[in-house]
């Protein structure tokens, strides 16, 4: 059994559960995507700590490519409910299977981790995990309410699942504690979601976001989605719309990146030119931010973010 606090190789991850190998030759990676190697004392303090209290994050799991730069700012993406998902997302690096019970001891656990780091803005996600009978709204709620016991000034975004077939059943959990930001991604346009998403319904995800907002107006909405899987301008267009209109607050875009030849391939490495015509159409629906550029991922900077919103 892998230990608490290790990272998967793709090796190991292919092992446990062998996937499809995408044997195309790979497009040469742009000059402006290059990514400085971690090496500050504050990355491995941040490691030590989350390795201490048996937590994980999506930056590790996900092999985000901001790692090396929150880390050494002192911030993490959390990531609860263990490290292995119920789904298997081709674009995604976190493991798939079957998820461990839960850690009871992760809320208190979670809570201590952002005491110990002094942060001001936290964001709190989760694997897939239909096998839940709330799909762990239960256990997001949880770990709201053990932060805020120990740092009632942090200010919390939660990136939520989709709670596929459970969505009323977590909207009226989430009454217990609401998070200052609701995050949930899309993470592609309509057309593809088959092909990126499989297990998800691109229409569900919208009412999600369109139902917590009803429920809860004056918690912001957030969502995200990635460019370079084939989608065309016209259809990224078309998606920011639909999330305008399901009263989504805030937007993030960035470029895919392959983690490995197991995971769906990159079909176009975006200019950065590119991002500013997207950025230019998403300001003018009238989001209250938009994060576009190659890098952003949805909890990039959260706090920046969400400044304008809160």
């Amino acid at each position: 059994m892998k230990q608490p606090g290790t990272k998967d190789s793709h090796q190991d991850k292919v092992a446990r559960n062998p996937i499809k190998i995408f044997p195309s030759q790979p497009i040469k990676k742009p000059s402006w995507l290059k990514i400085e190697l971690p090496t500050s004392k504050k990355f491995n303090e941040v490691k030590n700590i989350i390795k201490t209290n048996r937590l994980h994050t999506v930056c590790e799991e996900a092999s985000c490519p901001n790692i090396g730069e929150c880390f050494s700012n002192g911030t993490a993406t959390f990531m609860i409910m263990g490290d292995i998902c119920t789904r298997r997302c081709p674009f995604c690096d976190v493991s798939h299977g079957r998820p461990l019970p839960l850690d009871k001891n992760e809320p208190k656990n979670l809570a201590k981790s952002i005491n110990k780091l002094s942060l001001k803005y936290v964001v709190v996600t989760s694997v897939d995990r239909d096998d839940l009978i709330d799909g762990g709204a239960g256990h997001f709620v949880e770990c709201i309410n053990e932060i805020r016991k120990l740092n009632p000034e942090t200010k919390i975004e939660v990136l939520v699942p989709d709670f596929r077939g459970r969505e009323n059943k977590a909207l009226k959990i989430f009454d217990q504690a609401l998070p200052n930001v609701l995050n949930h991604n899309l993470e592609t346009v309509p057309r593809l979601y088959k092909e990126v998403r499989p297990g998800s319904d691109y229409n569900k995800s919208l009412e999600l976001l369109k139902q917590f907002s009803i429920s809860y107006p004056t918690i912001p909405t957030k969502s995200g989605i990635m460019i370079g899987l084939g989608e065309n301008f016209d259809e990224i267009k078309s998606t920011l719309i639909d999330l305008k209109n399901n009263n989504v607050s805030m937007v993030t875009i960035g470029q895919y990146l392959q983690p490995s030849k197991f995971h769906l391939p990159v079909h176009t490495y975006h200019q950065p030119e590119y991002f500013e015509e997207i950025k230019k159409f998403a300001l003018n629906l009238k989001f209250s931010s938009v994060a576009c550029a190659p890098f952003v991922r949805s909890s990039y900077h959260a706090d920046l973010q969400a400044k304008n919103t809160l």
